[in-house]
């Protein structure tokens, strides 16, 4: 027996479909949308429209941009041109931007290699990263793609894919977070820390 009109299940169905969305919180957001004055709804469902038409990749960096030439921070001149920092997906950007220290240009590969989810590497924008170093102005690439399998296998895979080219390739330092406990930590975490360890 079906509870709803039938424009209610499609509505709710779509919002089910949204990663983190489950059947609970699609049905709430489905019935706030209904309580939305005639304007409101219409504006909530062309900003969908409009960011999906309007949004395309860099084509230096391959960030999230509006329009055909590169995005603010491929363009800007204040950014540092010789240090590319590589991470995954378009959020990482914003990670990194929110502690306003990095001062260097992005790459973002949109995914890491995982045979098990079949993605290879050319599912990846890494063609686009080995044209970036072969034009010579990079010196060196940080690899930040996240310290699990697959962004490990990520990581590793482009470092010995740009070795060749005699650009420098660091890797985020992991360890104990800030606030955390020696005792809580697993034997890899400590190891990382040990081994990203600096002069004070």
């Amino acid at each position: 027996m079906q509870y709803f009109p039938p424009a209610l299940e499609k509505l709710t169905e779509q919002f089910a479909k949204l990663p983190g969305i489950g059947s609970k919180s699609a049905q709430r957001l489905a019935f706030y949308v209904l309580s939305m004055q005639d304007s409101e709804a219409e504006d909530f469902a062309n900003a969908i429209v409009t960011a999906k038409r309007a949004v395309t990749c860099c084509p230096v960096c391959q960030n999230l941009t509006q329009g055909d030439g590169p995005c603010g921070i491929c363009a800007s001149p204040k950014r540092d041109h010789t240090v590319v920092c590589v991470v995954a997906e378009p959020k990482d950007v914003v990670a990194f931007e929110r502690m306003r220290e990095y001062n260097g240009l992005y790459h973002v590969l949109h995914g890491v290699i995982s045979p098990m989810n079949h993605v290879g590497p050319d599912d990846l924008k890494i063609r686009e990263l080995v044209q970036r170093v072969t034009q010579g102005t990079l010196q060196e690439v940080i690899m930040a793609t996240n310290p699990d399998t697959e962004g490990e296998a990520t990581a590793m895979y482009l470092s010995r894919l740009l070795k060749p080219f005699g650009v420098k390739i660091t890797r985020l330092a992991y360890g104990i977070p800030v606030g955390g406990h020696l005792e809580y930590a697993d034997d890899a975490t400590l190891m990382r820390a040990l081994e990203g360890r600096r002069e004070m």
